[in-house]
């Protein structure tokens, strides 16, 4: 076991906004993994840095009057204090925007090159005169090209659901500067990911994936992978490429290669071998954990890029799912989009660590912070059960035995079987079952309390002749409350540490190889861990919403404006609604917004591209009824005919909701 050399990564967040608690499942799960790791000896290095270059950057930055140099400096500091306060221990936090990024983004890409796995052409993008830049999709402004919405991106339509190029789009202003822009040739740069077909085929399969994520990855290698475009062009906050003044690497390029420098700049300090974890023919383990919207640039992109350029590839990269609040996406105006700060106010972090722990299992499900569920948790598990034994022996100990445990084990079968539960626990922390874990340390915990309250200190200390078994009994408490702490610490770091000072001992290393503490004297006791204050939730959700007046703009800002004309009821009547039945749903190859869903409306299915993307997966979707208008007339889209439209309310981005019949609805029911 301590021959184990193992690096591992969380996906770097991005410089241009707050660490929020959807994020903090990622760092949080890392975090319990890499410290279990440390705790059972494993030389383990943990390392992350701030994802900081692109267009929204350089935006963000022009608007607020400063460098974009700045701007990352400080959203950097920012999002450090979070995770320092949330107890996420890397053992290295770095930036992209670094020397040691630059080196290798170069280095990696001039192997591509010459290997011939690069190619340019000229490509026709829009181009703001006035800004002097070309604009990305989503920093073009127009009405809609099918329906004629106003104020729509250069993508597709949040009204209608139609994509379709920049181009396309009437009268279109920039989003930047609010000019015309125009059309303009730029030579750009891709990269040939079709090169590593069989080389990605293998590694896919070859166990460094979770199964639903390899069999995902081989329906979009069964579809051809294209070349990606790895260029962008001035104006932008990046890496200028090495052969081509005024080209810059596209942000999704360097991210990743953010992890090689992160370590890099860690080995330059402390003295570490950096090939012997990066080198191709390396015999260290590599993790990355990350969040399953990004599966294809971490389990595609990189293999690849690594490979190519003959460096070594990863040993496994672990998704997970995204993080819902009472059983909803996250949302603003509910309060609950909540960020890691506004947390930090209110409530205890290792709370949320705890929780979060409780729900995680090794696969990419979705997990749900229910408040309700929280508290009782913490309240139960926490407070009613581990900290409760130390809380219910301590005080004998001190006060009839000036803080001397016993010298005698009373229950050493009891001892043996806590210490024997570390086989089972260990496997469900390096598995990242950590829910499992959970659940049989709390099992343990219910024994713990079991034995106090059938052995009743409280009475025994009441009764002449009782006091050795008294003594016996509060020092077996104590010894089954340390292996507890001992087994909660990958989790409850800063609990952890209060107990060892509480039991006055070091740091206490993993179960399996522990011994009651007799003859010891432990120091006074103070409380661990206080309950949930439900106040303090609704104290959280309220400033959560009070953030949110602060700050609407964008897309959220489009519900104040004005009501649109009015339409004649003749208008109106001539709407087929219909309940349709969704019975497929797929994501679009090339699409952010579209989904693809096929719905039985009663007599005929309809094929209908729907831009629900971003709050829905497919799966959630199959089976369900919701309503489409059937008689709106088909449009030809780039990705095939669209026949209908699904209904669907809601600001945009994860605040979407399809509109769904009542109970005993049928397909093909009319809704008059």
């Amino acid at each position: 076991m301590l021959t184990r050399k193992v690096l591992v990564t969380s996906a770097l967040p991005y410089a241009n906004g707050p660490i929020h608690l959807g994020h903090l499942v990622e760092y949080i799960q890392t975090d319990i993994w890499v410290r279990f790791q440390k705790q059972r000896g494993v030389r383990c290095y943990y390392v992350c840095a701030d994802d900081t270059h692109g267009t929204p950057i350089m935006l963000r930055a022009d608007r607020e009057g400063i460098t974009p140099e700045a701007l990352i400096e400080r959203i950097g500091k920012e999002h450090l204090a979070d995770f320092i306060e949330f107890g996420v221990a890397f053992d290295n936090y770095h930036s992209t925007h670094s020397e040691e990024n630059k080196v290798f983004s170069s280095l990696i890409y001039t192997r591509l090159r010459d290997a011939g796995h690069i190619s340019s052409r000229t490509i026709t993008q829009a181009y703001d005169p006035v800004k002097e830049m070309f604009l990305p999709d989503r920093f073009i402004k127009g009405e809609c090209p099918k329906c004629g919405a106003k104020d729509q991106y250069g993508d597709s339509c949040e009204a209608c659901g139609a994509t379709y190029s920049p181009t396309e789009l009437k009268n279109a202003v920039s989003a930047i500067s609010g000019e015309k822009p125009i059309e303009k040739e730029s030579v750009h740069y891709f990269f040939n990911l079709a090169d590593f077909t069989d080389m990605l085929t293998d590694w896919t399969t070859a166990g460094h994936l979770q199964t639903e994520v390899s069999n995902k990855l081989a329906e979009w290698l069964a579809g051809g992978l294209q070349q990606w475009d790895i260029s962008r062009d001035a104006p932008y906050f990046g890496f200028e490429i090495p052969d081509a003044p005024g080209k810059y690497f596209y942000v999704w390029l360097d991210a990743p290669i953010g992890y090689m420098a992160s370590f890099k700049n860690l080995c330059d300090r402390e003295g570490l071998d950096f090939n012997e974890f990066w080198g191709k023919d390396s015999d260290a383990e590599l993790y990355h954990f990350i969040g399953k919207d990004i599966i294809y640039f971490h389990a595609l992109f990189w293999p690849a890029m690594l490979h190519g350029a003959h460096l070594r590839t990863p040993t496994a990269i672990f998704a997970h799912g995204f993080l819902t609040v009472n059983g909803e996406k996250m949302s603003k105006s509910r309060g609950t989009f909540i960020t890691a700060r506004t947390y930090l106010e209110h409530l205890n972090p290792e709370y949320l660590r705890y929780y979060f722990a409780a729900k995680l299992g090794a696969g990419v499900d979705d997990i749900d912070l229910n408040f309700d569920d929280f508290s009782q948790r913490v309240n139960s598990d926490l407070v009613g059960k581990v900290v409760n034994i130390a809380s219910r022996c301590s005080g004998f100990i001190a006060k009839r035995f000036s803080g001397l445990l016993s010298g005698h084990c009373a229950e050493p079968e009891l001892f043996a079987a806590f210490i024997i539960a570390n086989a089972s626990v260990a496997d469900y922390f390096e598995t990242r079952e950590f829910g499992k874990a959970m659940r049989e340390i709390m099992a343990l915990a219910d024994k713990a309390n079991q034995y106090i309250d059938e052995k009743k200190p409280w009475l025994l200390a009441k009764e002449e002749g009782k006091e050795q078994e008294l003594h016996e009994v509060c020092t077996m408490g104590i010894n089954l409350f340390r292996l507890l702490a001992a087994y909660l610490k990958p989790v409850l770091p800063v609990l952890a540490g209060a107990a060892e000072s509480f039991l006055n001992i070091g740091p206490q290393a993993w179960v399996a190889d522990m011994q009651p503490l007799l003859n010891h004297r432990i120091n006074e006791f103070k409380p661990l861990m206080t309950r949930v204050d439900a106040d303090k939730i609704t104290a959280i959700v309220e400033a959560s919403k009070e953030n949110l007046e602060k700050t609407i703009d964008g897309p959220r800002a489009k519900q104040f404006e004005p009501i649109a004309d009015t339409i004649d009821f003749n208008d109106f009547a001539k709407l087929d609604l219909r309940i349709a039945k969704i019975t497929k749903a797929s994501h679009v190859e090339g699409s952010d917004k579209l989904l693809q869903l096929t719905v039985d409306i009663g007599d005929e299915t309809r094929n209908i591209f729907s831009g629900i993307k971003s709050a829905y997966q497919p799966e959630e979707l199959e089976g369900r009824l919701t309503l489409v208008i059937a008689n709106l007339a088909p449009r030809k889209m780039r990705f095939g005919v669209s026949e209908g439209m699904v209904l669907a309310a809601g600001p945009g981005e994860q605040e979407i909701w399809l509109l769904s019949p009542d109970d005993g609805a049928v397909a093909g029911m009319r809704v008059k």
